[in-house]
């Protein structure tokens, strides 16, 4: 980044205060020293905070856009952890000893870069960033692809997440299947009976799942749900071998979309996130193609074997659970 600010070309970096909580102030007063604009979203010191200050509500958001044209968005995270890659042999494990992370990214072109900018500008402003270095944030875009695109994004401060709604949509009008691969699953009840009466109806409802996290609250309080789904016809899976961060959708093989919101109470409520739906056959069997290749990497839970799991395992989840509001 420092290197192309040096070459002309303006960066500018949004950054969440409890995210990069563990990132030396060096490290951000090096790119700004550079020229980089740098902006801590929400800063945890309230004294800090540019406008009123809102512990609980965090930028999830995951995107780069490169000259107004490109725009990269998903789960993938700037982090030393990315380094062993996220699938194939490169999500074996790292020289430090911990596991790969699986995850999905997008890359897209077109007319809904235009509305990536947008967002990005926006939270900038609200954040009350200094004002940007003049440059061409919106050059014209043409038609890019075959696909049908729409970019998503949402914030604590809209009466419901459209994000949300709009999965809620997909898999309550689902005809043959909903395939889901996501880090951190904590539903709430609206999800809940939605995945169950898919899974009644007779639509394939298949879950991937981390078979190994980071977050024990997160996976064991999703864990507490898995009983109730199996029942309701479910198939649930754990993934091996690599921490799953993806967040992945496809319905009926032709709704798709990829993003940063987990299938938790934080991201629904909590979050600022920002996903892409995309409509159309050719990018639903790509999604495909990744989400069989994760299930023959994963074991899959069944519901006689879960019900014999051990009772440390059941007061965790119970524990876990009660957090749930809060993950």
């Amino acid at each position: 980044m420092i290197d192309k600010q040096r070459q002309g070309v303006q960066v500018n970096l949004i950054h969440d205060s409890a995210g990069t909580i563990g990132t030396p102030a060096a490290f951000f007063e090096r790119l700004s020293a550079s020229g980089i604009r740098v902006l801590e979203f929400n800063p945890l010191n309230p004294l800090a905070a540019r406008q009123d200050w809102e512990l609980n509500q965090r930028d999830h958001r995951k995107l780069l856009i490169v000259d107004g044209r490109t725009a990269f968005l998903g789960g993938i995270n700037i982090s030393s952890v990315y380094s062993s890659g996220s699938s194939g042999r490169s999500s074996q494990a790292r020289p430090d000893a911990g596991p790969g992370w699986r995850d999905t990214d997008l890359q897209l072109q077109g007319p809904a870069v235009a509305e990536l900018q947008k967002l990005f500008l926006a939270t900038w402003e609200k954040q009350k960033g200094e004002p940007l270095a003049a440059r061409n944030y919106f050059p014209t875009l043409q038609p890019a692809g075959r696909q049908v695109v729409r970019v998503i994004g949402s914030s604590p401060e809209e009466a419901y997440s459209l994000i949300y709604a709009t999965l809620l949509s997909a898999i309550t009008s689902a005809e043959t299947s909903v395939h889901l691969t996501n880090a951190y699953f904590v539903p709430d009840p609206q999800l809940l009976a939605a995945l169950e009466a898919a899974a009644q109806r007779g639509v394939d409802v298949t879950l991937i799942l981390p078979g190994q996290t980071d977050s024990w609250l997160v996976f064991h309080a999703g864990r507490s749900f898995y009983t109730q789904l199996l029942r309701a016809g479910v198939k649930i899976y754990e993934r091996r071998g690599a921490i799953l961060h993806s967040k992945t959708a496809l319905v009926d093989g032709v709704w798709a979309t990829v993003g940063s919101t987990n299938l938790d109470w934080r991201s629904f409520l909590h979050n600022y996130e920002l996903n892409a739906v995309v409509l159309g056959a050719e990018f639903g069997q790509q999604l495909q193609t990744m989400f069989e290749r994760d299930l023959a990497a994963s074991d899959a839970i069944g519901l006689v074997q879960w019900q014999r799991r051990t009772l440390d395992l059941h007061l965790q989840e119970a524990f876990a659970r009660a957090w749930a509001y809060w993950l």
